[in-house]
């Protein structure tokens, strides 16, 4: 069974990486706990889980207690401070082995299947705000997997271990000011000359922009067909003639620093052309069905905690001498969500199982993620209105979520795309 021979290679890959703290299990100690069958209590039950097994769970465990004793301590002051440590954060997670867990195991990365960066999107899902989350997953599952799948192997050396080693932050330049959703529509240029690309342009709404080390860029290397024109390009944050323009300020991910940054006659070595000139838009493309799934099963852990949170002050807070959750209006909207965050559990379940198996998941994966936008607002909203005055304070998890997630409806692929996409897939769109 490919997850299990996933777990094996778990064991071998985990050797390069311990997570030094006493409280925390190693990916390593991890893996030889479930070889041993060793029980763990907080670890539940995966006999009759859809694609999850004991290996995914221990997996989440470790990554668990990093979150409680690494992140979640300093989430309010890097919210407030519009910032997190990202060279310190990444290190941490990728001395554990998450930053990598479906990359090679011969560039720093444990091998598994997709699967298992699924669970781990789950499990950063605890991370007591959105921004974090989504910076980890810019390095693991934007920036990243083109390199892992079609860059040269001195690119890899270079950008994709120390990348997965937690060594250098990476963000993705793909977004410009015209072109968000529409990326055939950018407007960079990397025009060749020599053994050189000269670049100049500017992207837009780039996350760990102002701390990143390296940036996976997407810009026109030829004059040609929109989608045949575009080319990938490891390109070094510390060149001359490139321009922080800007730290981008924020309705939510407060703590997610996102730049704005212009190229002016940035020279970059030809070399560092991730895979074959013209094919970044292709590649781009490619990656989608990870980045959304991914997206979905953050954001569905996330939604879970608001809801739980909601029930648990509802059941205290009175209101006409009852608690608030007594009445029914409440505790049937709070049922009606609770619905419809296992009916998007389960598409994504599907989804990752079928996707794990060779097949083309991109109908599915832009029909969850167009889910999981649109339930986050909803959820997002009821669940605010149910704390009073208190949620439209900046002290509760409820109103950072209501921020954070209206993103999601928006980046990756903004829900009319995902309506195109799936429009598309069914055979409705108009002819051109």
């Amino acid at each position: 069974m490919a997850l299990r021979e996933g777990a094996l290679r778990l064991n071998l890959a985990a050797s390069r990486h311990l997570y030094k703290l006493p409280l925390v299990c190693s990916v390593r100690a991890i893996s030889e706990n479930v070889s041993t069958k060793s029980k763990v209590a907080s670890v539940p039950i995966t006999g009759d889980h859809l694609i999850y097994t004991q290996e995914h769970f221990a997996l989440k465990e470790s990554l668990r207690k990093i979150i409680d004793q690494e992140i979640n301590p300093y989430v309010d002051q890097w919210e407030a401070e519009g910032k997190f440590p990202a060279h310190r954060v990444f290190k941490i997670l990728g001395n554990a082995g998450f930053l990598g867990v479906n990359k090679p195991v011969e560039h720093g990365g444990l091998g598994l299947d997709f699967s298992y960066s699924i669970a781990v999107s789950e499990e950063l899902g605890h991370i007591n705000c959105g921004g974090i989350p989504m910076a980890i997953g810019v390095q693991t599952d934007m920036a990243t997997p083109a390199l892992a799948r079609f860059g040269s192997a001195e690119l890899k050396r270079e950008f994709l271990l120390p990348s997965i080693m937690g060594d250098k932050v990476a963000c993705l330049g793909v977004s410009e000011v015209g072109a968000g959703s529409d990326v055939s529509s950018i407007k960079t240029k990397a025009v060749q000359k020599g053994d050189e690309f000269v670049i100049n342009g500017g992207k837009m709404w780039t996350t760990n922009g102002t701390q990143a080390d390296w940036m996976c860029l997407l810009a026109n290397t030829s004059d040609g067909p929109p989608h045949k024109n575009k080319s990938l390009i490891c390109l070094p944050m510390n060149l001359p003639g490139i321009h922080i323009a800007r730290k981008i300020a924020k309705m939510g991910m407060w703590s997610s620093d996102t730049a704005e940054v212009f190229f002016d006659d940035v020279r970059v070595p030809c070399k560092n052309l991730i895979g074959q000139e013209g094919m970044g838009f292709t590649y781009q493309m490619l990656q989608f069905q990870e980045e959304r799934l991914w997206a979905v099963a953050n954001i569905l852990t996330m939604m879970d905690n608001v809801l739980q949170e909601t029930i648990k002050y509802t059941r205290q807070r009175k209101i006409f001498k009852m608690p608030v959750l007594h009445h029914q209006a409440v505790h049937f909207r709070l049922a009606e969500l609770e619905t419809e965050l296992e009916l998007l559990r389960s598409l994504l379940h599907r989804s990752i199982a079928l996707y794990i198996k060779g097949n083309d998941v991109t109908k599915l994966a832009s029909m969850a993620k167009l889910k999981a936008g649109r339930l986050a607002r909803e959820l997002g909203d009821s669940c605010l209105q149910y704390w009073g005055g208190m949620g439209f304070t900046s002290d509760v998890l409820v109103s950072r979520f209501y921020r954070d997630s209206r993103l999601l409806s928006i980046g990756g692929g903004a829900d009319e795309v995902m309506l195109a996409i799936i429009c598309k897939y069914m055979d409705t769109l108009p002819r051109k």
